[in-house]
């Protein structure tokens, strides 16, 4: 028996490269695709074919759908930055909605056994905590809205082509191989990268936002494996940790982690959800009981990574959209 054929976009980057490597070892032939706008080919497990290209690029996604005849499609590449999504409405969009049907579509054609979503507890906005699978989401930022409209889509396709998929909604993952570069989003990785510059840890607000912070490891293995499970098919899971820390508490944890007493800058508060984190009740119910590494564990693993890699720059990006509003610390 020939082993099963998955296209993985987004592979260079943090979450998709993950994946790869756990698809690989489970005897997957991968074919990987990132633009590398946030990624790094290096990421990516040499045993899987690595292409550089975008969602956007139709013409590349018909080749690739053509001559590899996937099973399975695991669709992870995005532009993950919730609070800057407001400010680049076109970009986000067209990344994160338009080039998921361009997915779509061709996942239809080729008839493709189960194609596997990772869209963000962002979808449900400020709804009621835990925020739970039954709730209705109602998307407070367009990053949120963008992930949402996939869902939708592809509850829709299954309705009219039989297309299967399966609905991951993880949050707030952090791990080694994450883009520390980032200044806008990955707030773990901020924060390391700016204490391997000797800088202040840069916080919205008053801090007591609260997140339950996932690690890595606690998350792509399941990805990957959901397919073997039929009764998953056409479901919808938030993935990730339980245990929510408030904005001020994972600055400490972190500055612990990396042994060190830089200051906290506390700037001016931005438009967000203040309070996000999940039940997992039904992943569990799906496919039984997940593990969950302890925040001080996650982050002393990831500080062994960052501490290796050293520090990255962080650039701004190159094509804000609207500026009427943009947190004074982003337009610098």
């Amino acid at each position: 028996m020939s082993p099963p054929k998955s296209f993985v976009t987004g592979a260079a980057g943090f979450i998709g490269s993950h994946l790869v490597d756990e698809l690989i070892a489970a005897g997957h032939s991968v074919v990987a695709l990132d633009d590398l706008s946030g990624g790094f080919k290096e990421n990516v497990n040499p045993k899987a074919k690595f292409f550089q290209g975008s969602i956007l690029d139709q013409g590349l996604l018909q080749e690739l759908f053509e001559k590899n005849r996937f099973d399975y499609v695991f669709h992870l590449a995005a532009y993950a930055a919730e609070g800057l999504s407001h400010f680049i409405r076109h970009f986000n969009y067209q990344n994160n909605l338009l080039g998921s049907i361009n997915l779509i579509n061709l996942s239809v054609r080729y008839e493709i056994r189960c194609f596997v979503f990772t869209s963000s507890i962002a979808v449900y906005g400020k709804n009621q905590l835990p925020m739970s699978e039954a709730t209705t989401p109602l998307p407070e930022d367009p990053y949120g809205v963008a992930k949402y409209a996939v869902e939708l889509d592809l509850r829709a396709a299954h309705e009219m082509f039989g297309l299967n998929s399966i609905v991951f909604r993880p949050h707030n993952v952090y791990g080694e191989r994450q883009n520390i570069a980032d200044r806008y989003r990955n707030v773990v990785g901020i924060f390391m990268n700016n204490i391997l510059q000797s800088k202040a840890l840069p916080i919205f607000g008053d801090g007591q936002q609260t997140r339950a912070f996932s690690h890595i490891q606690d998350v792509a293995p399941l990805i990957a494996r959901s397919i073997e499970f039929k009764e998953a098919w056409n479901e919808t899971f938030n993935i990730g940790a339980d245990h929510p820390y408030t904005v001020n508490e994972l600055a400490q944890a972190v500055l612990t982690a990396m042994q060190t007493d830089l200051p906290v800058e506390h700037l001016a508060a931005r438009s967000e959800v203040v309070h996000a984190y999940a039940s997992h009740e039904k992943v569990t119910q799906f496919f039984g009981p997940q593990p969950e590494t302890s925040l001080e564990d996650g982050l002393s693993q990831m500080v062994a990574w960052v501490k290796a890699t050293g520090p990255r720059p962080s650039g701004r990006f190159g094509a804000i959209e609207i500026k009427k509003n943009l947190p004074a610390s982003w337009n610098i």
